[in-house]
């Protein structure tokens, strides 16, 4: 069972949520609150993904992202936003952030963003991917990050092409036949010499070198 919080600034959100993600049979939302009391119920909760918000007048989404990565056993965070340009994205993808959705994302969507998530992928909404990828390649470290692409082997960069597409690594390893122990470790090679980027800031990267589409053309460069 995947056990999923929600945190949000608004009940109606909240219960909304909940009602859509308790229709799967396989996840359990364990809990919901405001921003100020995120910390404490994801620590007394321990879910496997926490749907937070970006934006809260009480602690801001950004400020609990943090704390939530500062955890020993940090929960995979989806960020929930309701603007396609939003600032703050870029600057959760750089604290972390292992998702973006759109509040109105679809129910099937969400459910299979919680999905990945629980299984270590990543998403990002189509509404939101021009808005975190424009915003966090204006970072110096992205830039670096993207020169490091190039020197990737060829088999690096197919995992990353896979990453770009948000892929958990027993899906990789499935697609490229490998052991999941194998694609754990192409893995840690690769967001090690693309600078000690996560999953998602490394599916960003992927989309922009042009590798998500070359997978989807046939093959990568």
């Amino acid at each position: 069972m995947i056990r999923v919080a929600v945190v949000d600034d608004e009940q109606l959100v909240r219960s909304g949520l909940r009602m859509i993600l308790g229709t799967a049979p396989d996840i359990e939302v364990v809990a919901d609150c405001g921003g100020g009391a995120a910390v404490a119920t994801v620590t007394g909760h321990a879910p496997d993904v926490v749907l937070l918000d970006v934006r809260m007048p009480d602690v801001d989404g950004l400020t609990v992202l943090r704390a939530l990565r500062a955890l020993a056993h940090p929960p995979a965070v989806a960020m929930l936003t309701t603007f396609d340009t939003d600032e703050y994205l870029a600057a959760a993808l750089r604290d972390g952030a292992a998702s973006f959705l759109l509040k109105d994302t679809d129910p099937e969507q969400l459910v299979r963003a919680v999905r990945t998530l629980a299984a270590g992928g990543s998403v990002l909404d189509p509404g939101v991917t021009r808005a975190v990828i424009g915003g966090y390649l204006a970072a110096e470290a992205e830039n670096t990050a993207a020169r490091a692409v190039q020197a990737l082997t060829p088999r690096e960069r197919e995992v990353l092409a896979h990453l770009g597409e948000g892929l958990a690594n027993p899906q990789i390893a499935e697609r490229m036949g490998l052991a999941p122990s194998t694609v754990k470790d192409h893995v840690r090679a690769v967001l090690g010499k693309l600078g000690g980027l996560n999953r998602v800031q490394a599916a960003v990267v992927a989309d922009r070198a042009g590798l998500v589409t070359a997978r989807r053309c046939g093959g990568t460069r």
